[in-house]
């Protein structure tokens, strides 16, 4: 009623809050409200100790009101301390830390309740602390200096919303920490390793009916990422909280726990549709890659499937080239199994020579002697020691096919739904002759992973030494149309180049074996299939050419090799196979 009087005190006013609550409940809802009930038993009593009154509790946040300035921060340094100490140990991802802020100002009493600008300036103190930390207005920093056992580090003035003057802010530095838990096989910088937030899509058209397409690209998106062995992607919902807000990239890493950040925009114009993508590195805010996708929005589902496939495969290789150099950086001295890997599959991604293989073959090892059981790093050892037995870089190629075979049935034995391991088992079949057992695990594969644009690039050559090779280029245009620049496409037209030479058709072999070369000069066969196609046209000034350059990748070839490599002993392959190694022997190539 207007008659009645407002009734105010000067109280000492702190606000708190669980920093990045949304993230950890996204991650275990139950566990989260678990962990936050225990961990109000053990800081309630802390609060009532020193003279602590709570006006409400918000979810994760908390108000309170103390008489004296001195109790709020002897109470918040007890709070904070107790916090951290339950923190240790745990991962960082899943650590419940508060922050908390404390301003002494008049309030306006309601009942229980308090209201006014102190209760506002407090909750946005709370904003400006630091994840564990206490920061302080200077009316309470001049209050509680030399009367506290902490020490403080001055803020500068700061402008916060909703409030008129800026304010001069200090930040407790000690004793209130977050002690160290000891090194496990996730920590890398402070965030999991291959930790990614796929922030919504920013739909830049002006058709709100757009809107949809987006959302369900920043979805799909999400999902298709979990699939990366070892990636940690913050959950959709969580993800959503940040729809329509720019926030910064540094701040966020820390909240959420990830080491990148995916963010893009959606332009539409008549039947034509933009999508501008960019992952950020979260530590530093640097941009680690970015790229730029156009289609036609004739049928949006469809377009939608394409983008996210295509994104996810070419972020696959990024995210791990990223993080195998953070690994590379921070751990080089005592690199652990999963640190090995990365960098195995990074150096698989960028180099297809014999000696790239032989690179990534010594990563793989040192991985799986210190960790048996990492199956991303069996499954290296399994494609590493297959390419050197498949693509005729050693007279030794059986050892090779069996150390692969091992591998991949270890890899599958620990892990029996993983796609990647059955492509690796399938890669060892096919290079030993055991063609259709071959097939069945890459349809295994496609159906644990239907986005694999490598498991059809294999089945492109998987035809060719079933002696099948008009069926080769059609898997080979799948795995280019899913993923139009990977790292792989030299060896898919290849195969488009190498079936069509099976199949005698030597000037469309020359088109596809130059396509190949172009994208990756150092692989020896290439040059050497390619030398066979134009020695059958009469070119043979061009196919000494492309021998000497093929020669000058691998000195050690010799076509007695390959043919007691073949891929297949049948009847119907070896008569395909043995004009590919005449037109290699009039090109000049040591027989």
């Amino acid at each position: 009623m207007t008659g009645e009087r407002v009734v105010r005190r000067l109280a000492a006013i702190l606000a708190a809050d669980v920093v990045g609550y949304s993230r950890l409940m996204g991650l275990d809802e139950s566990g989260t409200l678990d962990r936050l009930k225990a961990h109000r038993a053990a800081i309630d009593p802390l609060i009532e100790a020193h003279g602590g009154r709570i006006v409400k509790t918000t979810g994760d946040g908390l108000l309170l009101e103390f008489a004296s300035v001195v109790d709020a921060v002897t109470s918040a340094l007890a709070v904070q301390r107790t916090l951290a100490e339950r923190s240790a140990g745990i991962a960082d991802a899943r650590r419940m830390l508060m922050r908390v802020g404390i301003h002494l100002g008049d309030v306006i009493v309601d009942g229980d309740d308090i209201f006014g600008d102190g209760v506002n300036i407090a909750a946005r103190l709370q904003e400006a602390a630091e994840p564990g930390g206490i920061c302080l207005s200077k009316a309470v920093h001049d209050n509680v200096r030399g009367r506290v056992e902490a020490e403080f580090r001055d803020g500068g003035e700061r402008t916060f919303k909703n409030i008129v003057a800026p304010m001069h802010v200090f930040h407790v530095v000690a004793p209130v920490s977050v002690p160290a838990r000891a090194s496990t096989a996730t920590d890398l910088g402070g965030a999991r390793r291959l930790s990614v937030v796929v922030l919504p899509f920013v739909n830049l058209s002006r058709d709100s009916e757009q809107e949809y397409f987006v959302d369900g690209l920043t979805e799909s998106l999400t999902t298709e990422l979990s699939r990366i062995a070892g990636s940690f992607v913050i959950a959709r919902n969580t993800a959503f909280a940040y729809k329509g807000k720019t926030p910064d990239v540094k701040q966020l890493g820390r909240e959420l726990g990830v080491s990148y950040v995916l963010e893009g925009s959606m332009q539409a114009a008549g039947s034509r549709v933009r999508l501008n993508v960019q992952l950020i590195d979260a530590e530093t805010g640097a941009h680690l890659w970015a790229d730029r996708f156009d289609g036609q929005r004739d049928d949006l589902f469809d377009l939608q499937d394409e983008i996210v496939v295509r994104l996810s495969r070419a972020l696959n290789v990024e995210l791990v080239a990223a993080e195998a150099g953070r690994a590379e950086r921070l751990r080089m001295e005592n690199p652990d199994s999963t640190d090995l890997t990365l960098r195995g599959r990074t150096v698989m991604n960028r180099g297809h020579s014999p000696d790239d293989w032989r690179r990534a073959l010594a990563l793989f090892e040192h991985a799986v002697a210190l960790d048996g059981q990492n199956v991303e790093g069996l499954c290296g050892l399994s494609a590493c020691h297959s390419l050197l037995g498949l693509n005729w870089a050693t007279d030794q190629p059986a050892d090779h096919l069996r150390l692969a075979e091992e591998a991949a049935l270890k890899a599958l034995r620990l892990a029996p739904q993983n796609a990647r391991a059955h492509y690796a088992l399938g890669r060892v079949l096919i290079s030993t002759d055991r063609g259709e057992e071959a097939l069945g695990e890459f349809e295994r594969a496609l159906a644990l992973d239907p986005n694999m644009a490598q498991v059809h690039g294999i089945l492109a050559m998987s035809k060719r030494f079933l002696a099948r090779p008009e069926e080769t280029e059609a898997h080979a245009m799948q795995a280019l149309k899913l993923s139009p620049r990977d790292p792989l496409v030299r060896g898919w037209y290849f195969q488009i180049g190498a079936s069509a030479l099976q199949l005698g058709q030597h000037d469309k072999a020359v088109t596809w074996l130059r396509r190949s070369i172009e994208a990756d000069r150092n692989v020896a066969h290439a040059h050497f299939f390619l030398a066979s196609a134009l020695a059958h046209l009469g070119r043979l000034d061009e196919a000494r050419r492309a021998s000497a350059a093929g020669i000058a990748i691998d000195p050690s070839f010799h076509v007695s090799r390959m043919r007691e490599g073949a891929p297949s002993k049948k009847d119907k392959f070896l008569a395909q196979w043995e004009p590919i190694l005449e037109g290699m022997r009039k090109a000049g190539l040591p027989d």
